[in-house]
C-alpha cells in the first residue's frame, strides 16, 4: 500500500496563492459594505432639507459633521490600500512558474497518444540525436525522452502509466500545504507555539468574553438591564407618577453614571456651573434624599433636562453633556412604557398589586414630546414653530384671533393669519408656512369587529374584540388648500358637512345602529315580552309537571330571546300565529325556522372566514415586508439628534384610568398605514364607552381621542339556556 508524503512550500510560492485568497475574501466584501458610496447622497439630501429645517440643532450638527469628518477618507484610504495588496500579491501569483506538470510520455516525444512502437523508436532517435549532452543539448531533456521511451516500449512500464499514471508504479500519495517549510521547522517551534497560544488561548478568549460580558448587561433595546430593573421598581411603587417624579426616575437611569457608562462624564466644573443651573431653575428637590435621586450623576442629569426644557444657555462643557443626555430620553421612555405595558398585563393576569395608571404611561409619552421639542409642559405648542417667542404669544390669544393651538392656526383664512402675524416681517412669515405646511395632519379611521364570532360586529361579554385603525397622513399645507376652498364655498355647505362628520362619528361604534332604532326594538321587545311570555309559559308548564322556578325562569328568557329575534327580523305576526298552532305544526315551523338559522350561519361564516383570511394574508406580508422606521424628520429646533416622527396607537378608558389594549408604537407610518388593537370586551353586559388615543413622540398638541362605544351582550348563555329549554319541550312532547 502506497505511503503519504506531506510537502511543505520551501521555495513560499504556493503560499502566495493563499495569502492572495485570504486578502481577497476581506476586501472585496469590505469595499461593498464600508465605502462611504453615500456621502454625496447624504449631503443631497441636507441639502434638500435646508429650506425647513435648517434652524433645527440636529441639522446644523450634522452639517457641521459631514463637513468635518475624515471617517469617509480614513476609509477610503484603508480600502484602497487593501487593493493595492491584493493586485500586488495577484501580480506575483501570475508570475509564478507551474511546478508541477502531468507527466505524459506521448507529449514528451511530441507524438499522438496511440502511437505504434515504430513510430515512437523512429521518433526517440531523432530527439536523442537532438538533445544528447555529447551533441550539446540538455541533459535533463534527454533524461526525460529516455524515460518516455522506455515507458512505451516496455509493456510493463506502460500498464504502470496507463494505471497510475507513473510508469513507475503506484507512488506515495503526496499533499502539499501551502505553508512556509520554516513554520514547521524545529528551530522555530517556540515562537510558533507562542503565537498559537497568545492568539487562540489569551486574545480570542479576551475578546469573546468581553463581548459576553457587555452584552449580558443590555436588553434587546440596548438599555441596561439595571437601568429597566430601575423603571420597574419605581413604576410598581409610584402607580400614579407626575411629571416632577418622572423627570427624576428617568434621570436616575445608570446610563447617566460614568461608573457604569463610558459616555457619561463628571467634570470638575460641575460643582460650580451646576449649582448656579439649580438656582435658576428654582425647586427641582434637589434635598430629596431617596437613592438614586440624590447621588450626583443623577442630579446633574436631571438639572440639564430641565434646563433643556426652559431653553436654558449653558457653558459649552454642559452643552455637550447635555446633548447626550437628551439624545438618550426617548428610547428611555419608550423602555418605560414598555415597563408600565408589562406591569399592567401581569396584573391583569395575576393581580395583588396595583398597575401602573393610565396617567403615568402617558405623561411618559407627553415628556417625550417636550424633550423633543424643548418645551414645558405649560407652554404653548405655538412655540415649536421658528420666531415665535413669549411675547409673540399675546397676539395669538387675543379676543379677535384666538389661536391657541397649531390647528387654531392652520384654519384661520390667509388675510388674518397675515395681519396676525405682521410681526415677523414677510421672510420668517414664509419661513414659518413653509415649516406648519411640513406638520403631519392625520386622519384616523376606526373598524371594530369580533373575527372569531359568529356574528362579527356583535360584541359578546368576554370575546376578543380587534380594532382595526386606518391611519391616513396628510400635510398641514393639504390643510391650506382645503381651507382656502372652504372659504370659498357658503356657510350652508359648511354646516352641512360638519352635519355629515357628527352623522358618520354617530354610527361608527359598535354597533350600526342609531338610538330611534334601538329605542323601537325595545319597545317592540317589552310589549312581546308582556303578550307572549305567559303563554309560552303556560305551555310549558303543562308539557311536563315536574319544571322547576328555575326552569320556567330559563324557559321565559328563551321565549324573550326568541321574540327579540323575532321583532328584529320584522316577524311579529308570524311569531303569534306560530304560538296559537299545534305541537306538530309548531315543531314544523321551528325546523324551518332552524334551516334558515343555519343558512345564515353559514353565511355569517364564509364572511368571517374571508375576513380572517384577509387578516392572516395582512400578518404575512407585514411578515415578510420589513419596513423601514424612517418617516418624516421630525421639525424640532433643539433636539440634537434627527427624529423620525412615530406614534402611539391605544384604547384606554378614560374614566378609570385605566389601558384597555396595549399601547403600539407605530414607526413606519409613511402615507397610511393599518393597525389592529385586540383587548378583551368587559366581562357584564352593558354600555360602556373607550377612546381610541393617538399621540405623537416628536410634536406636541398633535394627539387625537376618538370616541369608541359600544353594548356588550350575554348572547352566548342565551343560546345555551334556549337549547336547553328546546331539548326538554321536545323530550316531553315525544312523551
Amino acid at each position: 500500500m502506497a505511503g503519504q508524503q506531506f510537502q511543505y512550500d520551501d521555495s513560499g510560492n504556493t503560499f502566495f496563492y493563499f495569502l492572495t485568497s485570504f486578502v481577497g475574501l476581506i476586501v472585496i466584501p469590505a469595499t461593498y459594505y464600508l465605502w462611504p458610496r453615500d456621502q454625496n447622497a447624504e449631503q443631497l439630501r441636507l441639502k434638500s432639507l435646508r429650506r425647513v429645517h435648517g434652524r433645527c440643532l440636529w441639522y446644523r450638527l450634522r452639517l457641521m459633521k459631514s463637513q468635518q469628518s475624515i471617517v469617509p477618507t480614513l476609509k477610503k484610504a484603508a480600502l484602497l490600500f487593501g487593493w493595492a495588496v491584493f493586485l500586488l500579491l495577484a501580480y506575483k501569483v501570475s508570475k509564478l512558474d507551474r511546478e508541477y506538470q502531468e507527466y505524459n510520455p506521448y507529449e514528451v516525444l511530441n507524438l499522438d497518444p496511440g502511437a505504434s512502437v515504430s513510430e515512437i523508436k523512429k521518433q526517440y532517435r531523432i530527439l536523442s540525436l537532438k538533445h544528447h549532452p555529447d551533441k550539446g543539448g540538455d541533459e535533463a531533456t534527454f533524461m526525460r525522452i529516455v524515460k518516455a521511451h522506455s515507458a512505451l516500449t516496455n509493456d510493463e512500464s506502460r500498464q504502470n502509466w496507463e494505471m497510475y499514471g507513473n510508469p513507475d508504479g503506484p507512488g506515495a500519495t503526496s499533499f502539499g500545504i501551502a505553508l512556509p517549510a520554516w513554520i514547521v521547522d524545529q528551530k522555530n517551534s517556540m515562537l510558533v507555539l507562542l503565537v498559537y497560544g497568545l492568539a487562540f488561548m489569551v486574545i480570542l478568549p479576551v475578546v469573546v468574553g468581553t463581548w459576553w460580558y457587555r452584552s449580558i448587561r443590555y436588553s434587546g433595546d440596548q438599555i441596561l438591564i439595571s437601568t429597566t430593573q430601575l423603571f420597574m421598581h419605581f413604576m410598581y411603587k409610584t402607580p400614579n407618577m407626575n411629571m416632577k417624579r418622572l423627570t427624576m426616575v428617568l434621570t436616575a437611569a445608570f446610563e447617566f453614571d460614568p461608573r457604569s457608562n463610558k459616555e457619561a462624564t463628571i467634570r470638575p466644573t460641575d460643582n460650580i456651573e451646576v449649582p448656579q443651573l439649580i438656582r435658576e431653575l428654582g425647586n427641582i428637590n434637589v434635598k430629596k434624599k431617596e437613592p438614586p435621586f440624590c447621588y450626583p450623576y443623577s442630579l446633574k442629569a436631571r438639572v440639564l433636562v430641565l434646563a433643556h426644557l426652559a431653553r436654558m444657555e449653558v457653558s459649552e462643557e454642559l452643552e455637550e453633556d447635555q446633548r447626550f443626555v437628551v439624545r438618550k430620553s426617548p428610547a428611555f421612555l419608550q423602555e418605560m412604557i414598555n415597563v408600565g405595558c408589562q406591569l399592567t398585563m401581569m396584573a391583569n393576569s395575576r393581580g395583588g398589586f396595583h398597575a401602573p395608571r393610565l396617567v403615568t404611561i402617558e405623561n411618559c409619552m407627553k415628556l417625550t414630546q417636550m424633550i423633543v421639542q424643548g418645551l414645558q409642559e405649560s407652554k404653548s405648542p405655538l412655540l415649536q414653530l421658528p420666531h415665535f417667542e413669549e411675547e409673540h404669544l399675546r397676539y395669538c390669544i387675543s379676543k379677535k384671533y384666538k389661536v391657541r393651538t397649531l390647528q387654531d392656526l392652520v384654519s384661520l383664512k390667509d388675510s388674518d393669519r397675515r395681519s396676525m402675524l405682521r410681526f415677523l416681517g414677510e421672510e420668517k412669515y414664509d419661513e414659518v408656512m413653509a415649516v406648519l405646511g411640513t406638520f403631519p395632519h392625520i386622519t384616523m379611521d376606526t373598524k371594530l369587529q369580533v373575527l372569531d364570532d359568529e356574528d362579527s360586529n356583535n360584541i359578546t361579554a368576554g370575546s376578543i374584540v380587534t380594532v382595526t385603525v386606518t391611519l391616513t397622513r396628510k400635510r398641514m399645507s393639504d390643510i391650506f388648500e382645503k381651507e382656502q376652498e372652504s372659504t370659498c364655498q357658503g356657510d350652508e355647505a359648511a354646516n352641512t358637512e360638519e352635519a355629515g362628520d357628527a352623522n358618520k362619528a354617530k354610527t361608527k361604534v359598535w354597533q350600526n345602529k342609531s338610538k330611534g332604532a334601538k329605542k323601537a326594538a325595545k319597545s317592540k321587545r317589552k310589549k312581546l315580552t308582556k303578550k307572549k311570555a305567559t303563554p309560552a309559559l303556560a305551555k310549558t308548564k303543562q308539557a311536563n309537571g315536574n319544571v322547576t322556578g328555575n326552569e320556567a325562569t330559563a324557559a321565559a328568557v328563551a321565549a324573550k330571546e326568541e321574540e327579540d329575534e323575532a321583532s328584529d327580523k320584522g316577524s311579529e305576526s308570524d311569531e303569534g300565529e306560530a304560538n296559537k298552532d299545534s305541537p306538530s305544526e309548531r315543531d314544523e315551523d321551528s325546523d324551518k325556522q332552524s334551516d334558515t338559522e343555519v343558512d345564515e350561519v353559514a353565511g355569517d361564516d364564509e364572511e368571517e372566514w374571508e375576513a380572517l383570511q384577509q387578516s392572516i394574508q395582512r400578518r404575512e406580508r407585514a411578515l415578510l415586508e420589513t419596513k423601514s422606521k424612517v418617516t418624516h424628520p421630525a421639525y424640532s429646533l433643539y433636539f440634537p439628534e434627527e427624529k423620525q416622527e412615530w406614534w402611539w396607537l391605544y384604547i384606554a378608558d378614560r374614566r378609570d384610568q385605566t389601558l384597555v389594549s396595549m399601547p403600539y408604537h407605530v414607526c413606519t407610518l409613511k402615507d397610511s398605514e393599518e393597525v389592529e388593537l385586540k383587548f378583551p370586551a368587559p366581562s357584564k353586559t352593558g354600555n360602556y364607552q373607550y377612546s381610541v388615543i393617538l399621540r405623537s413622540d416628536s410634536y406636541l398638541g398633535l394627539d387625537q381621542i376618538k370616541p369608541l362605544k359600544g353594548k356588550t351582550t350575554n348572547t352566548e348563555q342565551l343560546i345555551i339556556v334556549k337549547q336547553i329549554i328546546h331539548t326538554s319541550t321536545s323530550s316531553c312532547h315525544h312523551k
